[in-house]
């Protein structure tokens, strides 16, 4: 048990720290929201795999790869909503060009346009944990990986549900050491990344590559 542990730990490493969907939503909420706000989203990213695991754990992700329909749908499900956040990252870029600051500055009365910059397009915790929840809930490439990947680290005649929600929870724990690690880089640089110029520029990365990977996901589903 303890050799299988350490080889899904550390295929779990590569796993956790490969670019991503998760990558670029609490990249975009922590320069967004905050770092409270990105942690809840790292949160709900490992909500989302723990639902993948209570899946796999009951056989419904292997139901789910036997019937390509539904599969089908949950990708395009999924590609809809990377897109939807990389569309609402790069509206966020446009608001701050140096003619979006004059028009969205209109914060509360007596605040200045930096106020309504800071502000435009926060998140609360809750709206931010649903964020990472539905980006992960919607993929089903991670309840696939896990089916194809945990059954070759469950030893012989180890229990295979018990097995399978201790391998899940080593991932999960990976997940949260490293996005959690994300939010707390970018809170500290908070200073470089909150001048509107850099803002403006992370945003319209982080929209870009969300939009790129919501599209290719839609047309590997469409082929």
């Amino acid at each position: 048990m303890f050799s299988s542990l350490m080889g899904f730990t550390a295929v779990a490493v590569l796993l956790t720290v490969s670019p991503g969907p998760d990558f670029a939503v609490v990249l975009r909420t922590s320069l967004g929201s905050g770092r409270r706000a990105a942690l809840c989203s790292a949160l709900g990213i490992a909500a989302g795999c723990v639902v993948w695991g209570l899946a796999g754990a009951v056989g419904l992700t292997a139901m789910l790869s036997a019937s390509r329909t539904a599969y089908d749908a949950l990708r395009v499900a999924g590609a809809l909503y990377l897109m939807w956040l990389g569309f609402h990252a790069l509206r966020s870029a446009r608001r701050r060009t140096p003619g979006g600051e004059r028009t969205e500055g209109a914060g509360p009365e007596g605040a200045g346009p930096e106020s309504g910059i800071a502000n435009a397009g926060r998140q609360s915790p809750l709206r931010a944990f649903r964020t990472g929840l539905l980006t992960n809930v919607l993929n089903p490439k991670v309840g696939v990986v896990y089916m194809s990947l945990l059954p070759q680290f469950i030893p012989h005649g180890a229990p295979v549900v018990a097995t399978t929600l201790l391998l899940v929870a080593v991932h999960v724990l990976l997940g949260l050491l490293w996005l959690g690690g994300i939010a707390l880089a970018v809170h500290r640089a908070r200073a470089l990344f909150q001048r509107p110029r850099v803002r403006r520029r992370l945003d319209q990365a982080t929209g870009g590559v969300l939009l790129a990977l919501g599209a290719a996901v839609g047309v590997e589903t469409a082929r």
